[in-house]
């Protein structure tokens, strides 16, 4: 199972290139929120995709498909178009019936700030299943093409099953990830009565804090994370280049509390114990870790007690970092984005690090790499998404050996 495309649209840039040059370099995506007027939220912050996106995206997609496309949908359509031209597929060469389209989404991103008049896009616009169709239909795919909606951990339940898709010979391709956003009044509001969000707005680039003791929740990020997933029998039949395997993963629910993970990280320890035994892996071969790692107390708590729990006194020679310290929380678009990000750094050496960590939390004691990118050699890894209402999962990559 190869992975023979990939691509990011966030906070730190339009296309894979710039956003690993940002993550590489500790860039901050954060900033005061312009999609709309946040002065009367106590919330006023987040990771937003560049403004410039609509330009960028003008000559990727025909006038009538925007117009009947939401903001959210045009990023991940573009997402998925470059990540395809990426991987170089000609799909005139390829068997369409045998290529699916896989996406985590938790909606299409029809909130306020597309505006509240009802037009003949209207319903169009506001269809979950959007994405996947577009995509579809940009090639002419007569595969399986759906949504899965498991809030954070959306798009690596995609991913997951774009994995058994193609391990079970029902399909050759899947182009899996998701696309996210919600940076809106309304949910940025009823965030903030749960008490989850970052309200650090003085200075929003600092805000966003995974494992540091001053943490005060996360930071809403949004973008698209697009992974082209083929056996490796087809990837080398059209003799695309290989970035990396998905090896295997691991899907658990807690079945414990809407919103608060399994006490001292007992279902996050099982999803990742899971994962490794599905990929065929010792937990001495794991190099590095991406991690949920949102900023919030218990999540960041309970993810270093579950990472201590499966890997005991090796858990400190691991490297742990966070990406959301730098791009925010992207919900369902979090665990593609990460993902992808997690196969860049076994591509470059490079681990990505956690910004923000000046402030170390005695409780949080692993190499969470504070601050300032290293390169390292990684050959495995773990990334991890823990989700609202218990939806865990954790993908497993390898480097790929011909």
């Amino acid at each position: 199972m190869v992975i023979t495309g990939m691509n990011i649209i966030s906070a730190l840039g339009l296309n894979l290139a710039e956003n690993w040059e940002q993550l590489a370099r500790g860039k901050s995506g954060v900033q005061r929120i312009s999609l709309f007027d946040p002065s009367d939220l106590e919330t006023q912050i987040a990771a937003q995709v560049p403004a410039s996106f609509d330009e960028y995206a003008a000559g990727k997609i025909k006038k009538r498909q925007a117009r009947q496309m939401t903001r959210l949908t045009r990023i991940c359509y573009v997402c998925a178009k470059e990540a395809v031209e990426q991987a170089i597929i000609d799909f005139e060469n390829i068997d369409k019936s045998r290529v699916a389209v896989i996406l985590g989404v938790l909606n299409a991103g029809k909130s306020s700030i597309e505006g509240t008049g009802i037009d003949r896009s209207t319903i169009l616009k506001g269809m979950s299943n959007a994405m996947p169709a577009w995509i579809s239909m940009e090639y002419g795919l007569t595969g399986p093409s759906f949504t899965v909606t498991t809030a954070c951990s959306s798009s690596a339940y995609a991913i997951s099953l774009g994995y058994d898709l193609i391990k079970s010979g029902k399909a050759d391709m899947v182009i899996a990830g998701g696309a996210d956003t919600t940076i809106n009044p309304e949910e940025i509001a009823g965030f903030n009565q749960l008490y989850a969000l970052s309200t650090q707005n003085n200075k929003p680039e600092k805000a966003s804090k995974p494992f540091s003791a001053d943490r005060d929740g996360f930071v809403i990020g949004e973008g698209a994370g697009i992974m082209i997933l083929e056996s490796e029998t087809s990837a080398k039949r059209r003799k695309a280049t290989i970035y990396g395997e998905l090896v295997g993963y691991g899907l658990t629910t807690e079945s414990y509390n809407i919103m608060a993970p399994k006490k001292d990280g007992e279902g996050m320890a099982e999803t990742m114990e899971k994962a490794l035994a599905d990929a065929g892996v010792d937990k001495s071969e794991v190099d590095y870790i991406s991690a949920h790692g949102t900023g919030t107390t218990l999540n960041d708590l309970y993810e270093t007690m579950a990472i201590k729990k499966v890997f005991g006194d090796r858990a400190y020679d691991i490297p742990v970092s966070s990406q959301k310290s730098m791009i925010g929380h992207t919900v369902g678009a979090a665990g593609a984005i990460e993902g992808v990000t997690t196969v860049m750094s076994m591509q470059h050496g490079f681990l990505t690090p956690t910004i923000n960590l000046d402030k170390p939390d005695p409780d949080l004691d692993l190499d969470f790499v504070p601050n300032k990118g290293k390169q390292a050699e990684i050959n495995v890894a773990l990334s991890n998404s823990f989700a609202f209402g218990g939806h865990n999962a954790t993908l497993v990559f390898r480097k790929y050996k011909d």
